[in-house]
């Protein structure tokens, strides 16, 4: 039998352990286009070690829950950042690095305009949308040598809503 998890809601003060949450909320920090566009600036740490930063396009197909989180993965070469390109959930899964390997997973449901920016080297699921589309804008590094680890459990964990 896995062991579950429990979702819960996405805020910056549960998710600063593990990266940033990029929404919009509070009043931006500059009025640009001729007053016709809020600014919110600068809103996620990008962190790489070499290479450069580049966007790439996910199309993932999307899940439900109960999900079997079976493996986790880390980049420790860069951030990794998830723009949904739809106004749809999709499920975050961080687990804080113990001794080289990951700890007790925790996890988040998006709400629609939220974006997430893993800190590098941060233990976490696979791209997991819950609705079609699952596209994303990918921010992370671009450069030579491999920046993934995988974890795989030996004793999967059950994600369920919360």
């Amino acid at each position: 039998m896995s062991r579950r998890i429990k979702t819960e809601p996405l805020t910056v003060a549960a998710f600063a352990p593990f990266g940033d949450l990029l929404s919009v909320s509070g009043a931006p920090d500059k009025i640009i286009n001729q007053g016709q566009c809020g600014r919110y600036h600068d809103r996620a740490l990008l962190d790489f070690n070499d290479g450069r930063a580049g966007i790439s396009l996910f199309d993932a197909n999307p899940r439900a829950l109960p999900y079997t989180l079976d493996m986790v993965e880390r980049h420790p070469d860069g951030s990794q950042a998830f723009i949904p390109m739809s106004h749809q959930p999709f499920l975050v899964i961080v687990a804080p690095d113990e001794d080289d390997r990951p700890g007790t997973p925790r996890a988040f449901v998006t709400e629609a305009g939220q974006a997430v920016n893993y800190h590098r080297g941060t233990w976490h699921g696979v791209l997991t949308p819950l609705a079609a589309p699952g596209l994303f804008a990918v921010v992370d590094r671009i450069g030579p040598g491999a920046n993934l680890e995988e974890f795989w459990f030996d004793d999967p964990w059950e994600v369920v809503a919360g």
